[in-house]
């Protein structure tokens, strides 16, 4: 499996250093026929992945631990959280997180809808919180889920092909296709963040110092992160990755109190409100839009790439969640998947996004116009208008770097443990070569057409992969039907006071009816 998927993405490299026009040109037609031809399916499995989780959350086989019975959970709460953003969310989420509501507002989703206006606005955050809200968390939940049940609850390896057995049996080769392409899609995906994250750090580069966002300044970039993501993978998850965490959630924390204190407070809270009520209101709406009467390619920039860009790094995510979740209860990771980082992503965008839009809306700046011309200055033209502006501008571009550096940890872990049968402690030079060959890649990518050629791969690799998931959510049904639900001795003393009090009013009864007779 590591031979037939490091030489499959080598040879992407390659063909990417060597023909940048034509494997750009290549990626875009890929990525005009899957998005033309299978936009509804991608749609329809992050929808079905939804529903089926928040069932499972409230059903009886919520209680079932990750783990023996009695196992508790390896990591504190805010730490665990922590470890959740340095999966990749957080690359994502600074890219974003100004760019997405300031791009919907001049380029309304809807038709009808004039750009630049107070309705275009209203529909751009919700949307934003949309697509940041728990279909997104739903992907990486249902893949930590599975791989943590099978790695300590029925202490079998956390191979995506092992989730798969109950449906698709367990041939050798069958599996071993199953897990390269896991590898190859889930690389896709990392590189899709990577280069995300480079982008924006280079266009901060740009802002405050004035260094020119080109391809070199870009390359240097990724040649840095790669030096620290491999400094800190050797040091395994217990270290670098854990305080990394902190120290992200700590200063996005920090970053988003400071907007919200020198912000518009009544404006922000009243947008996340809004928007908040938007989501709940348009959900299935916003969950099954497609646009087959008319020629719009809206959803497919923007819902479908997001699916497809999450599906494809799903395999990733997954597994890292489920590495860091052992000892929780199936309900208790679903909630903590689906609910916080999706909260904290709202509040981001809210915050962050609801402040451009105001500066745009009552100040008369032109933050959505800049964002138009070049989505990566978005971040870092709110600065400008804000106090404080280079420090701000300094502490994002660490943000990002930080975010990038745990985020490749990350997968250098996640990537080599997948490649070594699930090993728990997968061996340095494995990881050494994955984080090689991951910057390689998302250079590539950069090299042969930037942010298109980032969304092309991540939505053409995640198509096969969404089919993996429809076997994934019935295998774990599977699995689950099989699963003897243990009561917990709280329940049982529970029980135990009900059948009391009931056996206490039954005899009261007879009593007074012995009496009356």
């Amino acid at each position: 499996m590591f031979a037939i998927s490091s030489s499959v993405i080598f040879i992407l490299v390659l063909l990417g250093a060597l023909m940048p026009v034509e494997f750009g040109g290549v990626a875009d037609r890929l990525y005009a026929f899957t998005t033309r031809s299978f936009g509804w399916f991608y749609l329809l499995v992050v929808f079905v992945l939804v529903v089926f989780l928040i069932g499972l959350a409230i059903s009886k086989y919520g209680a079932i631990r990750l783990g023996g019975d009695e196992e508790r959970p390896d990591y504190p709460f805010f730490t665990w959280i922590g470890m959740l953003f340095s999966a990749g969310f957080g690359v994502g989420l600074v890219f974003y997180g100004v760019a997405e509501p300031m791009s919907h507002y001049i380029n309304a989703p809807v038709t009808g809808v004039q750009p630049s206006t107070e309705e275009a606005a209203r529909l751009a955050m919700g949307y934003s919180f949309f697509h940041w809200g728990i279909s997104q968390w739903a992907i990486f939940g249902l893949v930590g889920l599975v791989i943590a049940f099978l790695q300590f609850r029925k202490k079998k390896d956390g191979l995506i092909s092992t989730a798969l057995e109950p449906i698709v049996g367990s041939n050798r080769y069958l599996k071993g296709g199953i897990d390269s392409f896991a590898v190859i899609a889930t690389v896709m995906g990392i590189a899709t963040s990577l280069g995300l994250g480079v982008l924006q750090m280079s266009g901060g580069l740009e802002y405050a110092f004035d260094i020119k966002n080109t391809f070199f300044v870009q390359f240097i970039i990724i040649a840095v992160v790669f030096v620290a993501y491999m400094l800190s993978a050797s040091t395994g998850l217990d270290k670098g990755i854990r305080y990394l965490g902190n120290f992200n959630l700590g200063l996005a924390i920090a970053m988003l109190v400071f907007f919200f204190i020198v912000g518009p407070k009544v404006f922000i809270l009243e947008s996340f409100t809004l928007a908040i009520g938007d989501y709940i209101t348009n959900f299935i709406q916003y969950s099954l839009r497609l646009q087959p009467y008319g020629e719009g390619t809206w959803v497919q920039k923007w819902t479908i790439f997001y699916w497809a860009w999450t599906i494809a790094w799903s395999p990733f995510v997954g597994a890292f969640v489920a590495r860091v979740s052992k000892g929780r209860t199936i309900r208790e990771f679903i909630i903590g998947v689906m609910v916080l980082p999706p909260v904290f992503a709202c509040m981001w965008v809210a915050t962050l996004g609801g402040t451009a839009l105001y500066s745009d809306l009552k100040n008369g700046t032109n933050i959505a116009e800049a964002v138009d011309q070049d989505v990566t200055s978005a971040l870092f033209e709110t600065f400008q208008h804000m106090p404080f502006t280079g420090v701000l501008t300094f502490l994002a571009i660490i943000l990002i770097f930080t975010f990038l550096v745990t985020s490749a940890d990350s997968a250098t872990y996640i990537l080599a443990s997948m490649t070594t049968k699930g090993s728990l402690v997968p061996p340095m030079a494995v990881k050494m070569t994955w984080g090689v060959l991951m910057s390689a890649i998302a250079a590539v990518l950069l090299y042969s057409g930037g942010l298109e050629a980032l969304q092309s791969a991540s939505l053409v690799s995640a198509l096969p992969f969404g089919v993996f998931l429809i076997i994934i959510l019935f295998a774990m049904v599977k699995m689950l039907k099989k699963e003897p639900i243990t009561v917990r001795p709280r329940d049982i003393r529970r029980f135990e006071r009900i059948e009391a009090e009931f056996t206490k009013k039954k005899e009261r009864r007879k009593q007074k009816q012995k009496k009356q007779s």
